[in-house]
C-alpha cells in the first residue's frame, strides 16, 4: 500500500470515529432538550390558566363555567398552523381540575370526572406547596405512549384550593425531534465531506513531498547533476536539507556506500513520522502516543477497521432488549445473498458452497440474521482447506428452523469448545492469522434476540459445524 493511501486512510479513519461520535452525542442530546423545553412551556401554561381557573372553582362552577366553555370551544376548533415546516392542526392539550382533596372537578376529555388523583405526582406534590409534574405512559405496553403532566396550584387568597394541571402527549413533539437530528446528521456529513477534502490535499501534499525528496535521493544515489526539490519546513525540509549537506560533501564514488548508508538512515525516522500524519493533523500530541500510533497504524490499519465495525455492531446488538421489528424472512434468499458476497474468497481457495434443504422462512429481522449467516461462512472459509466443500444446510426441528454451515477444516479442539463465542478468543487459521474473535459473539447475540441458540461442533469424518436456530414462522 502507497505510503500516501496509508496517511489518507489513517486520518479519515480518526475523522469518521470523531464525527461519528460527536454527531451521536448531538442527535441523543435533541430529545431531552426538546422535551425539557416542553416542560417549561407546560410550566408556564397552567401557571396561567390555574389563575383563570380560581374564580370559577371557588364558586363552584368550574366544570360548566365559561372557563370549562373557552377550553371545550379550542378543543373543537381546527388549527391552521405550520411550524417549521410541520402542520398543527389540533389542540393538543388535556386539562384537568381537582380540587383541594385531589378529587377531578373538571376534564376536558370528560374521562376522569370524579376520580381520585390524589396520589398522583402532579396533584399530590402541588397541593403541598411543591412542584407537581410526572410522565406516564397511556399504555403501559407501549413506550411510546408516555404523557407529560404539569401542576399548577389554584389559589385563593394564598390558600391551595385545588390543582390545574395540563398534559401533552411526548410524542406530538417527536416530527420536530426527527427534524432537529435530520438536520444535525446532514451538517455533520458535510462537515465529514469537507474533513474528507482536507485530508485528500494534505495526502496529496504529503505523498507528492515524499516522492519528491525520493527521487531526489535516487538522482543523487545515481551521480546525477539535480537540485533539492521545494518541499516546505518541518521534517521534510529538514530532511532535504540533510540530502542536501551530504550530497555536497560527497567528493567521489568512494563515498557513495557510505551516502547510502546515511540516506537511508536519516529517511527511516522522518518517513515513519509521515504516517502518522492523520494524528499529527489533529494538534500537537504527547511524544508517547505519537509513537503508539506510529507502531499501530503500520499494518494494522485494516485489522483495526474491521475490528471496529464488529465491536459497534455487537455492541449495537447486546443493547437491544428485544426485536422492535419483526419480517418474514427466507433463509434460503439469505443463503443465496451470503454466496454472492463471499464469492471472490470462495474462489480464492477454489471453495464450493454448496446450500442444502427446503425454503425455510422464520420471523425476524433480515439485515442481523444476514450478519449472522455471513459470519459464519467467513468463519468456515478460514478453515476450510483449498478445493473442499461448505455445505449450508436448512432443516425443520421441534417448531425451528436449523440453519448449519458446514466446513472440512481441522475442527475444534477440546481446549476451546467452551470458549469460541466469548468476545475477542479467536483461534489461529490454517495460515497462523487470527480474527477480531467478535464475529461468533455477534452470532450468539443474533440468535439470542431471535429466541434462538448457536451451537458449534465438531462433526464425523472431520471438520467443524456451526448451527444456527430460530423459531419458525408462526
Amino acid at each position: 500500500m502507497r505510503i500516501g493511501l496509508r496517511i489518507f486512510l489513517g486520518y479519515f479513519l480518526i475523522v469518521g470515529l470523531a464525527g461519528f461520535f460527536v454527531m451521536r452525542v448531538f442527535v441523543n442530546e435533541v430529545k431531552p432538550g426538546v422535551r425539557q423545553a416542553m416542560e417549561a412551556t407546560l410550566v408556564d401554561t397552567s401557571s396561567a390558566l390555574a389563575a383563570l381557573a380560581a374564580p370559577e372553582l371557588r364558586a363552584g362552577t368550574i366544570a360548566d363555567g365559561r372557563f370549562a366553555q373557552a377550553v371545550n370551544g379550542l378543543r373543537r376548533e381546527a388549527l391552521d398552523a405550520n411550524i417549521a415546516g410541520v402542520p398543527k392542526t389540533d389542540f393538543d392539550y388535556r386539562i384537568y381540575v381537582t380540587d383541594a382533596r385531589g378529587i377531578v372537578v373538571y376534564d376536558s376529555e370528560q374521562q376522569d370526572v370524579g376520580r381520585d388523583f390524589s396520589r398522583w405526582n402532579d396533584v399530590y406534590l402541588t397541593l403541598r406547596g411543591q412542584y407537581g409534574a410526572r410522565s406516564t405512559r397511556s399504555n403501559p405496553a407501549d413506550d411510546t405512549s408516555s404523557v407529560m403532566h404539569v401542576a399548577a396550584a389554584i389559589r385563593d387568597n394564598g390558600r391551595i384550593i385545588g390543582v390545574l394541571t395540563v398534559a401533552k402527549a411526548n410524542k406530538k413533539t417527536e416530527p420536530f425531534i426527527v427534524a432537529s437530528q435530520r438536520a444535525i446528521l446532514r451538517q455533520g456529513w458535510i462537515l465529514l465531506g469537507l474533513s474528507f477534502l482536507i485530508g485528500l490535499g494534505v495526502t496529496w501534499w504529503l505523498a507528492r513531498s515524499v516522492e519528491r525528496l525520493n527521487r531526489y535521493a535516487h538522482a543523487v544515489a545515481s551521480g546525477e547533476r539535480t537540485s533539492l526539490p521545494s518541499v516546505g519546513g518541518g521534517e521534510l525540509g529538514e530532511l532535504g536539507r540533510a540530502l542536501e549537506t551530504m550530497r555536497e560533501k560527497l567528493d567521489g564514488k568512494q563515498y557513495v556506500e557510505s551516502y547510502v548508508h546515511t540516506l537511508a538512515h536519516e529517511m527511516k525516522s522522518p518517513l515513519a513520522a509521515i504516517r502518522g500524519a492523520a494524528e499529527i493533523l489533529e494538534g500537537d500530541p504527547p511524544e508517547a502516543d505519537r509513537l503508539r500510533f506510529i507502531r499501530n497504524i503500520d499494518g494494522q490499519s485494516q485489522r483495526l477497521a474491521q475490528m471496529i465495525d464488529k465491536m459497534l455492531a455487537l455492541a449495537s446488538v447486546e443493547y437491544r432488549q428485544r426485536l422492535e421489528q419483526r419480517e418474514a424472512v427466507d433463509l434460503a434468499v439469505l443463503i443465496e445473498d451470503a454466496r454472492v458476497a463471499a464469492e471472490p474468497r470462495l474462489a480464492k481457495k477454489s471453495l464450493v458452497m454448496a446450500p442444502t434443504g427446503a425454503t425455510q422462512t422464520v420471523s425476524g429481522d433480515r439485515f442481523l440474521l444476514g450478519q449472522a449467516l455471513a459470519n459464519l461462512l467467513d468463519n468456515a472459509i478460514d478453515f476450510a482447506p483449498a478445493g473442499s466443500t461448505i455445505e449450508v444446510g436448512l432443516r425443520r426441528e421441534d417448531g425451528e428452523v436449523c440453519l448449519s454451515v458446514a466446513d472440512a477444516g481441522p475442527g475444534v479442539p477440546d481446549f476451546a469448545a467452551d470458549r469460541v463465542f466469548e468476545r475477542f478468543y479467536s483461534l489461529p487459521r490454517p495460515d497462523g492469522a487470527r480474527s477480531s474473535g467478535l464475529g461468533l459473539s455477534f452470532v450468539r447475540e443474533v440468535a439470542t434476540l431471535h429466541g434462538g441458540t448457536i451451537a458449534l461442533r465438531n462433526r464425523e469424518g472431520g471438520g467443524a459445524v456451526a448451527e444456527l436456530r430460530v423459531p419458525v414462522l408462526a
